[in-house]
Formats: C-alpha cells, structure tokens, sequence
C-alpha cells in the first residue's frame, strides 16, 4: 500500500526518478538485509521526496539552507503521520560532514541540487562521507542539451546558442539556474568523489513538451506519457536529450 500512495504522489515529471529511487531501496534492503534504511535527502527543502520515503518505513534525514522550507517539512511529515520517522537539520550539500555523522546513511537523495551548489565537486564528496560501503547516491541535475534544445524550439535563439557555448550551460548570464550538465560532466564528478556510476537515465523526455492542460481530463493520456518516458529514459538518445539526467553512484 506505501508502495501505491507513493507511485501516486509522483507527476508525470517525475515518475522516472521515483521508480528508480524506488528499486534502489528494494536493492538497499536485499544488501544490507534491513527492512527500515537511513536516508539522507541533501537540499530536501518541504519534504516533496522525504515524506514519502518516510511513509514506506524508512528513516529520513533532510539537509537544508532554508529554516522555512525546514519547517514546511515538519507540518507536511505531522500531516502524513510520519513525524517519527523524519528528521530536519538546517546546513548545506557541502557541509553535510558538519551536521551529520560520516558513514551513516545507505541512500542519499542529491536531486536538483549541483545546479546551485558553490562547488560540485565538493559537494558529491561529502555525499560519498556521509554514505556507508555499499550506500548509494541517486543525482538529478538539469541537462544541458536539453536547455539548448528547448530555447531554440521555442525560436529563443540567441539564449540556445549562449547556452550552447557556455561552459555551465546557462541562457544568458543572469540566467536564474547558475549551472548545468552534460553526462559525462556528471559522471567525472562522482568518479571524483570515489563514487561508482550504476545506472544513468533520462527524466522528462518527453513531459516538458506537453501542454501543460493537455493532460487534465484524459488520465488514460497521463499513463501513456508516463509509460513511454519510461521506455525512453534508458535509450541513450532520449536519455542525452531529457530535461533532467540520473545517474545513481555507489560507494565501494
């Protein structure tokens, strides 16, 4: 039953993550042989991931800047009865050995984070101190082609040829998102920080094309989207072209 409320908690626009967040818990517990994991969720802001994680048994820790988003979470984990089970602690991606024990998580939940942080890099390393052997880090970052892509199918095309030729894959220099991400940049940061890439896949393929209303009276419309994001978040020409990349890392 946990298992159905979180499926139906997750949009079209984020079906893809949840099912592969959703697997590496059930890998976690054959591993470790424990039915309740420690999950860490690094920028978790009001608990949009966390309180469902929480509601399938596990323990979740959220790591963030913000003391409002901090105690948006409270209320929503008070309102979803898992408040035991959910803990908040104000303190950044980059300083997460500060505000946490080292080795003590099985999963770290980095998603939309690395676009923001000051330094990637250190960022993913302490991810990987705060994960046990074996624990695993599951990233979702903003996709640079895809940024290209869409400014020029919507005729911006002087932001898509910015962001083309920017480094960090921005439109324009004031643009509101400070970084993004082509695959390998995201590959070399977790190989730099002692993690083992897994898995990658694309999310949003295809949703962020939709009209945004399309979708509203036709839920038979809504499963047929999510069912073909799924077939195309692993092809690697759809994968490359998603909004969003995940890739999910191991600690040895």
């Amino acid at each position: 039953m946990a298992a159905d409320r979180l499926r139906t908690r997750g949009s079209v626009r984020t079906a893809v993550v949840w099912r592969s967040v959703r697997t590496l818990l059930v890998d976690l517990i054959d591993t470790t042989g424990r039915e309740q994991l420690d999950v860490l969720d690094a920028g978790g802001g009001t608990g949009g991931f966390a309180v469902p994680l929480a509601d399938l048994g596990h323990r979740v820790t959220v790591v963030d800047a913000s003391p409002d988003s901090l105690a948006a979470l409270v209320r929503r984990a008070a309102d979803a009865g898992v408040t035991d089970r959910v803990r908040s602690v104000q303190g950044d991606a980059a300083s997460l050995l500060d505000v946490v024990a080292p080795a003590s998580f099985d999963l770290v939940v980095l998603h939309s984070v690395l676009e923001i942080v000051d330094d990637p890099a250190a960022a993913l390393a302490a991810v990987a101190g705060v994960l046990r052997p074996g624990g695993i880090v599951s990233v979702v970052a903003a996709n640079r082609i895809a940024a290209v892509l869409h400014r020029a199918a919507a005729g911006r095309f002087d932001e898509a040829l910015h962001a083309l030729r920017d480094p960090l894959g921005r439109y324009s220099a004031t643009d509101p998102a400070p970084r993004r991400f082509a695959l390998a940049d995201l590959e070399a940061l977790l190989d730099s920080a002692g993690l083992t890439v897994i898995a990658t896949h694309g999310s949003r393929v295809f949703a962020d094309l939709v009209p945004g209303g399309s979708l509203d009276a036709d839920p038979a419309a809504v499963e047929a989207l999510i069912a073909l994001e799924f077939e195309a978040s692993e092809l690697p020409a759809f994968r490359d072209i998603a909004t969003q990349l995940h890739v999910v890392g191991r600690r040895s």
